[in-house]
């Protein structure tokens, strides 16, 4: 710098000029800047506080409706004369397979209100798979094996999962906001529905507690 020239300062020059003004810009539209989500920790217990493991729950809203896609590659199969898994959950929309991977004959049905199908006598797996277009539990049946019974729960939201033993459910990637927390059980009477309670999620980790009453033995 040479003598008497004035001293400009570093705020007063174009760049900085552009810089803070292209920084408030994408502070005041805040669209590079994502949403945080919530992780919801669910514990399951019966009513003599016991954990329960195999508690379906999951979180319903008409946001998380929106965001609800088909699941690919789902089946219900059928070995050793039992449904395997005995409780398969999926979203609303998808296909579901019925392999029999038994040397004997099954003939799957289903006559509940959320979906009845037929599957008759028939060995490997059929051609068309089963879509599971409304939401609730359909309770399956074989024509042939009376004691085979399995469920398939049809939700209409992508945050969902399965009670370990330890009774816990972790649900991740939840965004904030008002749902309704539902949990359902394959020992609860056959046709109730899942259990419901009003549940704000928030950013961050947060835990509530779900307590299933009226189970059958």
């Amino acid at each position: 710098m040479y003598a008497g020239q004035p001293v400009r300062s570093s705020r007063s020059h174009p760049a900085f000029r552009w810089a803070w003004a292209v920084l408030a810009a994408v502070i005041c539209w805040g669209g590079p800047v994502a949403a945080a989500a919530a992780t919801v920790q669910v514990l399951v217990q019966d009513a003599s506080v016991a954990p329960l493991g195999g508690a379906v729950v999951f979180l319903d809203s008409a946001e998380a409706a929106k965001a609800t896609k088909p699941l690919s590659g789902a089946e219900m199969g059928q070995q050793s004369k039992a449904f395997v898994p005995d409780v398969l959950v999926v979203t609303k929309g998808t296909a579901v397979s019925f392999p029999n991977r038994d040397t004997v004959r099954h003939h799957v049905y289903s006559f509940s209100q959320t979906k009845q199908f037929e599957l008759k006598l028939y060995t490997g797996t059929p051609a068309n798979p089963v879509v599971f277009d409304r939401s609730g539990v359909a309770v399956l049946g074989c024509n042939i094996h009376d004691d085979m019974v399995g469920w398939i729960v049809v939700v209409d939201t992508p945050y969902f999962g399965t009670s370990s033993a330890s009774g816990q459910v972790r649900l991740d990637n939840v965004p904030a906001g008002q749902y309704t927390l539902r949990s359902w059980h394959p020992r609860l009477p056959t046709g109730a529905e899942a259990r419901a309670t009003s549940l704000r999620v928030v950013d961050g980790t947060q835990a509530t507690t779900v307590t299933l009453t009226g189970l059958q033995k």
